[in-house]
């Protein structure tokens, strides 16, 4: 049968499944900036079950190449204060911090997003890790490669009114690094945390619809430490999980994934 009619996994889109959607930047059907999804679909509609709570991206794309400034914004947006021995806070001087305040309150070219890639960019830049990039993700592939192996902690996200909730996570984040826990450490324990959070919430989703099949999908999954992570404790759990093996799991599967969906309403 035709790669165009099977897609990736054999899969003819005729029963729905549990997609993860985990991208740096995608237009949602409300007009934000998805990217932390969880969705229960098939090729001819979807319904959204979850989404990371949204928080402002300041500039929109320009954010993308400023960790620094994400990472403040994500601060904001959660109540949680601008420590000045945060690496994010020493990137910016005290007057461009001030332009950035304003422009968060005021709502000035601030697009919502729900972005797991921007978050894990965020995390990246409160560890110390990077506060520029030179390309997309930098700060993040940097990020999973400082990982401790050996470390099992997690931050935990909260999980409920379809939405998930940051804070907890972040705040211990911020716990950690104030305390002096390196880098390795933080992203081990935000991984295990970003994880165990899918479990959650696909579990939930599973006892709220019956589904057990899960399809994984977006740049995000690029991050092998968390596939691997996730993937484990889903499988662990009676998941029948797909992964992007032909195509690209990033922005070159749009493309193949549009014309499926158009050819299953036509």
């Amino acid at each position: 049968m035709r790669i165009s009619r099977r897609a990736d996994n054999g899969m003819d889109g005729s029963r729905p499944v549990i997609g993860l959607a985990f991208d740096g930047t995608g237009y949602g059907d409300d007009g934000a900036i998805w990217g932390g999804e969880f969705l229960v679909a098939d090729y001819a509609g979807y319904e959204r079950k979850f989404h990371l709570a949204y928080f402002p991206l300041p500039g929109g794309d320009a954010a993308i190449k400023r960790p620094a400034r994400t990472a403040l914004a994500l601060l904001w947006s959660l109540g949680l204060e601008w420590d000045e021995e945060l690496a994010p806070v020493r990137e910016l001087c005290y007057e461009d911090r001030m332009a950035l305040r304003v422009q968060l309150e005021r709502g000035l070219n601030t697009p919502q997003t729900s972005s797991l890639g921007r978050l894990f960019d965020a995390a990246a830049a409160l560890a110390g890790v990077r506060q520029k990039v030179n390309y997309e993700a930098q700060a993040a592939i940097e990020f999973e490669s400082a990982l401790d192996k050996t470390e099992s902690g997690a931050y935990r996200f909260e999980v409920q009114n379809e939405t998930v909730d940051a804070r907890p996570a972040i705040t211990a984040l911020l716990a950690d690094i104030h305390s002096g826990a390196r880098p390795c450490v933080v992203s081990a324990r935000f991984h295990n945390g970003v994880a165990d959070m899918v479990r959650r919430a696909c579990g939930q989703i599973r006892r709220e619809t019956g589904l057990k099949e899960i399809a994984l999908s977006g740049g995000v999954w690029q991050n092998m430490a968390l596939l691997e992570r996730a993937v484990r404790g889903l499988r662990e759990d009676g998941f029948v999980i797909y992964i992007q093996r032909q195509i690209p799991a990033n922005d070159g599967g749009l493309s193949l994934g549009q014309a499926l969906v158009g050819a299953a309403r036509l």
